[in-house]
């Protein structure tokens, strides 16, 4: 398990970090003509879908649409009893944001099973997520409170209640202390929850902002400990994305960016092409290593990619994440086709594209 109430201290000791020139992707060959939709093993520009759900969570979210529950508490029910915390949480934060607009479902779930686990995990997500974008946000997830601790109670093997209260102390500004309770309470019952790490990582982040070498330092040593199959292998990648979309804190070395990648990389690798449920992964991943200049790579991701971008990153860059998407991946395919003279370019990413919880 990674200590990361240890890196709390040297934030501790520094106010804001001076801020830095806006980082900016390394750019494409000079006089690269944009290419044409589609080709060379990447799927036309139609064919590219955002946000596709997986063979498993598509048909209950079309049963939800339809104003059913039963596939959505049967989904989450078989993630608890086979203890599959990774795609629980995803799940219910798919299905959180579905009650959002269209809440039928839920309320006829709420009815019928005002106890179930599942059922109380989902709605404290939800409230979560229903909160977050008010200005009063601090004020409201304090009220948020207790449905986050019932569904904690509904299964104490689940660690998603954890990651979600994790978040809750993130957004509701809770001090040190309290958010260390969470983590070691989160970490005790799945150590290398990815969801957990993640939110640990957003804690740390916003606490101390502009603090990219301590919050990539809990990354590494989260990976290091985390199985090779373990979506954690990915939690510095998060780290440096974070870095290199921001314009405040100290400069990281090169090679730390790029060893964050190439963990990422051999994560990717693990997972089937062209399938939806790696695909956050390896949008996020095409992404630092635009930024990077690392074009190689970023192509041989979009084509692992296929058809299924995801909203993030690209949402924090564009309030068009799929049109972001594709100018990206036509900029990394035309690089492709006309790679940049000489070995690899080292400098630093930097911001390339104009402008969650």
């Amino acid at each position: 398990m990674v200590d990361t109430m240890a890196l709390l201290p040297p934030f501790s000791r520094a106010a804001r970090a001076p801020r830095t020139a806006p980082r900016r992707a390394v750019a494409p060959p000079a006089g690269t003509a944009r290419p044409s939709p589609g080709g060379l093993g990447l799927p036309a520009d139609d064919d590219v879908l955002l946000d596709v759900p997986d063979d498993r969570l598509g048909p209950a979210l079309v049963a939800a649409a339809r104003g059913e529950h039963g596939p959505a508490s049967a989904l989450l029910g078989a993630t608890r009893r086979g203890t599959d915390w990774e795609h629980r949480d995803g799940w219910v934060r798919r299905l959180a944001a579905f009650a959002r607009s269209r809440d039928e479902w839920f309320l006829r779930w709420s009815a019928t099973a005002p106890h179930d686990p599942d059922l109380l995990t989902v709605r404290a997500q939800l409230a979560v997520d229903r909160a977050w974008p008010s200005p009063a946000r601090a004020e409201l997830l304090r009220e948020v409170s207790p449905l986050i601790t019932a569904a904690a109670r509904g299964d104490d093997r689940d660690p998603v209640p954890w990651r979600v209260a994790l978040d809750h102390a993130r957004g509701s500004g809770a001090g040190h202390k309290y958010f260390e309770e969470l983590w070691e309470a989160a970490v005790r019952r799945a150590p290398h929850h990815y969801g957990c790490h993640v939110a640990a990582l957003r804690y740390l982040g916003t606490a101390y902002h502009g603090s990219h070498p301590a919050c990539l330092d809990f990354a590494e040593r989260a990976a290091q400990d985390a199985p090779a199959a373990s979506l954690v292998q990915a939690l510095p990648l998060h780290a440096v994305l974070a870095y290199l979309t921001d314009d405040c804190g100290p400069e990281l070395p090169r090679r730390r960016l790029d060893e964050a990648a190439d963990r990422a990389i051999a994560l990717s690798a693990r997972f089937p092409e062209a399938d939806p449920g790696p695909a956050a992964l390896r949008n996020q991943l095409m992404l630092v290593l635009v930024r990077l200049g690392r074009w190689r790579d970023a192509f041989a991701q979009a084509r692992l990619i296929g058809p299924y971008a995801t909203s993030h990153p690209w949402e924090q860059l564009s309030d068009d994440p799929l049109g972001l998407f594709l100018r990206t991946r036509d900029e990394v395919r035309a690089a492709w086709l006309t790679p940049p003279p000489g070995p690899p370019r080292s400098e630093r990413g930097r911001h390339g594209h104009p402008g969650e919880h």
